[in-house]
């Protein structure tokens, strides 16, 4: 990790906001130690990968983390959930790194997601991408922030792309709208897609059904901190923003853009959500 990024932080900080900035630091240099070195894979039951990159990371971050508050939960997407998570005011969650076929396959789009989670929403979040060399952090009520500098709230820009799966551009072609059908090449962290609409990357980013909690959580937060709102959007079409550390963690179709948004975007969510298929 550059440590010209890791120098750059927001001054006075919370103290959870320092763990998590400290922890995503020391965490994004264990990942870069297999990156880019053919680290040993494994295939999970779903047939998603895991390499010893993302072990190592989870590792550490439950160790680190949960040393400092040990009253908090654990939730991860590389440590077998415990039901005792739900009974906690707090809980971390965590994805050692988001974007594992990217970090597996050399490519420099992923990110280690790191949130604290207070009543079922994020009061603390980190997203460190250490080959894009860019470390997100945000608090509730103190502002989002990228290499120490605060980003400005977001406003409806028509100019600027959207982001999102195929069924994205299926539904754009689909509803009678106007939003030019624009996109990126993929993205293939998520929470890296819903923080690019934060920083005026995009203009809105959509995510077909069946993300968890750890590809969002602390990308939800950079999003609240910048003016803009996450929306888990369900069959029938109900927008709803997430709770976390529930008996749920899957989540429907995800909609992301600044709040005050035109509403054929929210409804492009919609029309995705009655549709089949899953998968980012």
């Amino acid at each position: 990790m550059d440590t010209h990024v890791a120098a750059q932080l927001p001054e006075n900080m919370p103290q959870d906001l320092e763990l998590l900035a400290a922890a995503g630091e020391a965490a994004a240099r264990i990942a870069m130690r297999y990156f880019g070195q053919a680290p040993q894979v494994w295939m999970k039951g779903d047939e998603s990968p895991v390499s010893e990159g993302d072990l190592a990371v989870d590792a550490y971050l439950k160790d680190h983390l949960l040393t400092a508050r040990p009253d908090c939960a654990w939730v991860s997407e590389e440590t077998a959930l415990d039901d005792s998570r739900l009974i906690s005011k707090r809980a971390f969650i965590v994805d050692p790194i988001d974007g594992t076929r990217a970090y597996i396959g050399g490519d420099k789009i992923w990110g280690i997601s790191i949130a604290l989670v207070e009543a079922g929403r994020p009061v603390a979040a980190a997203l460190v991408c250490p080959v894009l060399g860019e470390t997100y952090l945000a608090a509730s009520g103190f502002g989002a922030f990228v290499n120490g500098r605060r980003l400005a709230r977001r406003a409806d820009a028509k100019a600027l792309p959207v982001a999102g799966p195929w069924r994205m551009r299926t539904a754009l072609n689909e509803i009678e709208t106007d939003i030019e059908s624009q996109w990126p090449s993929h993205i293939p962290s998520l929470a890296y897609r819903l923080v690019m609409v934060a920083n005026g990357q995009l203009r809105a980013a959509f995510a077909r059904r069946d993300s968890h909690d750890w590809d969002i959580a602390a990308a939800d937060l950079i999003l609240a901190e910048t003016g803009c709102e996450l929306k888990d959007v369900a069959r029938g079409g109900q927008a709803s923003a997430v709770t976390y550390n529930t008996d749920t963690i899957k989540r429907g179709v995800l909609y992301c853009a600044p709040i005050g948004a035109e509403p054929r975007l929210l409804d492009v969510a919609r029309h995705m959500a009655n549709q089949s298929g899953s998968g980012r």
